[in-house]
């Protein structure tokens, strides 16, 4: 159940990246610049292949102009 779990919210957060990026009409590649990471990192971060650490999702909000926690906001369906 922990791993499901983890992955769910992998998955989550990088949809939520995605949706956030996509209203600001932001590509992958003017995302991973601002935030100093490849376009391939931002591209699995919201796929929910990679766990990332807090620091990059930190820059990712910045660059997002979002607060962190915004991130997390989703809704858990297990």
């Amino acid at each position: 159940m922990k791993a499901e779990y983890s992955k769910y919210v992998l998955k989550a957060v990088g949809k939520k990246i995605k949706q956030l990026r996509e209203k600001q009409n932001i590509s992958q590649t003017q995302l991973a610049f601002e935030c100093g990471i490849s376009q391939v990192q931002v591209s699995r971060i919201e796929t929910g292949e990679i766990n990332t650490t807090i620091g990059t999702l930190s820059l990712i909000a910045k660059a997002l102009d979002v607060g962190l926690d915004e991130l997390f906001k989703f809704k858990v369906d297990l």
